[in-house]
This record gives structure tokens, C-alpha cells and sequence, in this order.
């Protein structure tokens, strides 16, 4: 059985949608990082935190800044988080155990947003708003900002600078988060997303007992979360809840926050490094993967056995019936290709293979379209690696863009790559192998091996979406999560910055008849390939374990 026809002018909607502001919202991210003029606004926060704007910086201060700043938002977090009850609209939510508050600013603040509590019982407004909400316009602007200068070491030649990274961040989340932010928040609260400032009202149900249902400032929560691919809910059951999520318009709306600007970005590498056609080819790439994987997931969640399963004519357990299996399955596919973590159902609902493919989605590196910034500095370094492939099998010095990759390039590309595989694996493994977290699992055997993959493999890869399933709030696991997505969000970025600085500092070498064109069909095929071979297999003996084995049952 295969998706609805609705299903079908839903995802080809989103695609048109995505399609129109493809170029313009591209060349906006472009302009502002390339611009020379700084708005007043801009210069006034500069000169308030003493930053010479025009100053462009080497890629270790740019590393450092990164770091300093992302330092500086978890002790800010936290503090936020551990003297929320003495804070105004704390709506008298008790204090938040001191493993727990740090999982969580570190998920905030490197654009994870796991959440191993309710939202709604567990932060008041004001946490709300000053701490996660904020964190989801810099986190997000932090990603972009990497990029930004990765995509500099490509385009600028015999420097050492890959510019400023408070301009870049403050640009991004003035220019571009901020504004779209404040649009479709309004779209939001306009189709039924809640937005005030109510506490918990107690209501009465249809079966005549009491209910306490909390209010808050959720549309403007809700834009950025999606628009920054960073997923955390203001309630506990995320976007499947009606006050985030009310409507089937809302929920195509929210997909569409998070793809539009990872897609967007391939276009301002592309007008970025002067040719627009290696922007074609990476978005290729990622449509190729986003398409094949939001099918996929669909025609697995239709296959249903079992006379449960033919009653509801598809697997529907753990899904919103407002919206179905296929919005439901693109929803999945969607938050899972990007580090959103965002979820209308749950994924540890779907069958063998649908929620096996969620988890191949993030094992991917969260690059089709990936996250806010991450999505296409992870595809830009699987694009070294396929061109260095490339020359391997001809005998070539490999280029890419005018740049020779060297050892040097390589080692950074190499160890990119293999950050985030040691970080799962080496936790998953540790999880499995101690007793008392073993304990914390719902299921055994394959299906509880998948909920402990799923976890750290949503931390690693800051995903933040969960399995669910499993016990997640001990101290241990909010602090071998919380290592996990500091690991998996900053050790990459060391890389990227190192390989950025490196790329800059040479000379333009000229294409010649030998050099691989990589803005075709076959180097869209080439990175494909390298993709899966590279990355995709990597997991493989794990996910035998896990989804495949169970699927297989």
C-alpha cells in the first residue's frame, strides 16, 4: 500500500515551496556575508562588546570565538536553569537536578535540543524565553557561521583570515533568523498555535475528571525551533501536541521551516565561490537522499502485517491521527536528514525499517539537507573526500574549486568523518555493556539495542529527537549524552575551521583538461557513492544489531 494522494500534493507542495525561495533566500544569506556595510544596530553591538567589525580573523580565533561564546551560553543556561524558581513566570516549577540542567544547556546551546524532560512541567516561561529560545537563535546562527567560513577557504586565495565570527553571528541572527522568526510566528499564532502568557488552567474532561493544562509563549518558541533545526518542544509531546501543532496546513508549514534554509544554503556556496552550478550539485545530492528517504520511510510505515495492523490500514500506533502515516513519515524523514529533532509521532512506533531509517538518516552525518549550517559544511567535506577518491583512481593531484587536497586536507577531512561514528559507538557500547543502564530500557533484544543506538546517535549527530522508549533522566546518561553532544558538535567544527584556514592559504590552481568537473551528473553520482560507502557502512554492523535485525524477525 503505498501514500494517499494527499500525501503525494502535500510533499509535492512542500517541494514547489522550497523551490521558490531556493535562490532568493540563497543570495539573502550570501549578501549578508559578504556585505561591507554594517547596519546601525550592528555597530552599536560592536562597539558595546568591543569588536572591531572590519578586523577578519585566522581560523584559531575564529575557533576560539566559537568556543567562547558556546562556553559562555552553557554557564548562562545552566544558571538560567538552576534559579529558574526564584525567577518571574516560573508558574512554581520545581528546581531542575543539577545532571539534568546540564544535559540541557549543552543540548541548547550546541542546536541538540534533546530533552529528557516535559517541557511543560519542568520549565516556566521565562526559562523559556531568555534561555531556550535565545539558544535557538545562536546555535543556529552558530552553524551557519562555520560554514560561512569554510565556504571563504574555498573562495579566497594566499590569506590566513576566514573572517569575523561575531559579525557572521550577528548578522545571521539579525539579517536572516530574527525576521523570518517573527513572520511565521505570526503565520503560527494565527492558525491556532497558542501564544500568551496563561499558566496552568485546570480544565474539566468529557469523562468528568481534572485537567491541568499549561499555556505559554509557544509560536514564538516554535518558529525558531523549526527555522533553526533545532527541535525542542515547548511541550512534551513536541509537535504532535495541538498548541504546537494544531492543524495539517501548520504541520506542512513546520516541515517546510525546517528544510528551507539547509536547502537554501547550497545556492549561497554557490554564488559565494563565483560558480552557481557546484551549488546545483550539492543540492542534488541532498534532494537525491531527502526524496529517497522520506519514500522509503512511507512505504515501510504502509506495509502492515497482522490483523491490528490491516484493521488500521497502516502501522498507525504512535502516530497523530490528524495527520496519518505519510505526514507523519515525511515529518520523520524530514526532522532526521536535518539535526531538528523535532516530532509529530514516535519513532519508536514505526516498524523495523521505518524507524531503522530515521536512524540511518542522522548515521549520515544530518547532511540531506542537514542542519542549519552543518548540513552543507558536512557535505562540503564528503565533497573533499569524493574528489580526493576521484584522483586516487586516475593518478591525479586531486582539486576541488581551485584548491589541491593534500595530506594536510585530508587528515582534516578524515578525522571529521571518523568524530561522530567513535562518539556512537563507543557510547552505545558502553550503555549496553553496564547493567544499571541496560535496566533503563523498555524492550530487550533488538528493539531495545535500537533505543540505545537512537539515543546516541540523536546526541552525536545534534539531532535531539528520541526513540523514546527508554529511561534517559539518570545521571548517567544526561552526562554521557551531554559529552556526547559536545563532542559531536565541536570536534567537527575544529576540523571544518582547520580545513577552511588551510584551503585559504593557497594559491588558485587552474582547472586543465584533467581536472574533475564537480558540477555534473557524475560528480553528483561520485558523492553519492561516497556518501553511503563512506559514512553509511560505517554503521552497518550496528544497525544489524538493531533495526535490521528486528526487522527481519
Amino acid at each position: 500500500m503505498g501514500a494517499t494522494p494527499a500525501g503525494w500534493l502535500q510533499a509535492i507542495a512542500l517541494v514547489g515551496a522550497l523551490a521558490l525561495c531556493h535562490r532568493p533566500l540563497g543570495d539573502h544569506i550570501a549578501g549578508l556575508l559578504t556585505s561591507a556595510r554594517h547596519l546601525r544596530a550592528e555597530k552599536a553591538l560592536y562597539k558595546a562588546v568591543g569588536v572591531d567589525a572590519d578586523a577578519d580573523q585566522r581560523w584559531p580565533v575564529y575557533l576560539r570565538s566559537v568556543l567562547a561564546f558556546s562556553a559562555l551560553s552553557v554557564l548562562f543556561l545552566y544558571g538560567l536553569i538552576r534559579l529558574q524558581t526564584h525567577l518571574l513566570l516560573s508558574l512554581g516549577v520545581p528546581e531542575m537536578e543539577a545532571h539534568q540542567a546540564w544535559n540541557t544547556a549543552v543540548s541548547f546551546t550546541t542546536n541538540t535540543n534533546w530533552q529528557s524532560y516535559s517541557g511543560e512541567s519542568a520549565m516556566g516561561h521565562l526559562v523559556q524565553m531568555a534561555g531556550l529560545a535565545v539558544q535557538n537563535f545562536v546555535s543556529a546562527a552558530v552553524g551557519i557561521a562555520v560554514v560561512a567560513a569554510l565556504v571563504r577557504g574555498f573562495s579566497r586565495h594566499r590569506t590566513d583570515r576566514v573572517g569575523n565570527f561575531w559579525v557572521d553571528l550577528t548578522r545571521i541572527s539579525l539579517r536572516l533568523l530574527l525576521p523570518v522568526s517573527v513572520l511565521f510566528a505570526l503565520v503560527l499564532a494565527a492558525n491556532g498555535v497558542v501564544q500568551n502568557f496563561h499558566g496552568f488552567e485546570q480544565v474539566t474532561t468529557l469523562s468528568g475528571g481534572q485537567q491541568s493544562i499549561p499555556g505559554g509563549p509557544v509560536a514564538s518558541q516554535e518558529a525558531i525551533k523549526l527555522l533553526g533545526t533545532n527541535g525542542g518542544g515547548f511541550y512534551n509531546a513536541n509537535s504532535a501536541h495541538p498548541f504546537e501543532n494544531p492543524t495539517g496546513f501548520t504541520n506542512l508549514l513546520e516541515v517546510f521551516l525546517l528544510l528551507v534554509i539547509p536547502f537554501a544554503l547550497p545556492r549561497t556556496f554557490g554564488r559565494m565561490v563565483g560558480d552557481h552550478r557546484q551549488g546545483h550539485a550539492v543540492v542534488a545530492v541532498m534532494g537525491l537522499f531527502w526524496a529517497a528517504s522520506a519514500v522509503l520511510v512511507t512505504f515501510f510505515e504502509h506495509q502492515h502485517s497482522g490483523s491490528a495492523l490491516q484493521a488500521a490500514g497502516a502501522a498507525m500506533e504512535g502516530k497523530e491521527q490528524r495527520f496519518g502515516v505519510a505526514a507523519s513519515s515525511l515529518f520523520a524523514a524530514s526532522t532526521t536528514l536535518t539535526s531538528t529533532g523535532a516530532v509529530n509521532s514516535f519513532h519508536d512506533s514505526f516498524t523495523p525499517f521505518g524507524g531503522g531509517l530515521t536512524v540511518f538518516d542522522m548515521m549520515l552525518g544530518e547532511i540531506a539537507p542537514g542542519g542549519t549550517g552543518s548540513g552543507l559544511y558536512g557535505m562540503l567535506v564528503l565533497a573533499v573526500v569524493a574528489v580526493f577518491v576521484a584522483g586516487l583512481m586516475v593518478g591525479r593531484t586531486p582539486e576541488y574549486l581551485g584548491k589541491k587536497l593534500g595530506g594536510r586536507e585530508m587528515k582534516f577531512a578524515s578525522l571529521y568523518i571518523l568524530t561522530t561514528p567513535t562518539i556512537v559507538l563507543v557510547g552505545t557500547g558502553c550503555a549496553i555493556a553496564l547493567p544499571g543502564e541496560r535496566a533503563g530500557m523498555l524492550n530487550d533484544g533488538a528493539h531495545g539495542f535500537s533505543e540505545v543506538l537512537y539515543a546516541f546517535t540523536s546526541a552525536a549527530n545534534n539531532n535531539g529527537s528520541a526513540f523514546a522508549g527508554i529511561t534517559v533522566n539518570t545521571a548517567w546518561y544526561d552526562t554521557a549524552l551531554g559529552l556526547a553532544m559536545v563532542f559531536g558538535r565541536f570536534l567537527p567544527v575544529v576540523f571544518v575551521l582547520a580545513l577552511a584556514g588551510s584551503l585559504a592559504r593557497q594559491r588558485p590552481v587552474p582547472a586543465s583538461a584533467g581536472t574533475l568537473p564537480t558540477h555534473g551528473p557524475l560528480f553528483v553520482g561520485l558523492l553519492s557513492a561516497v556518501v553511503l560507502i563512506v559514512v553509511g557502512l560505517t554503521y552497518f554492523p550496528a544497525l544489524a544489531l538493531g533495526p535490521i535485525a528486528e526487522g527481519l524477525h
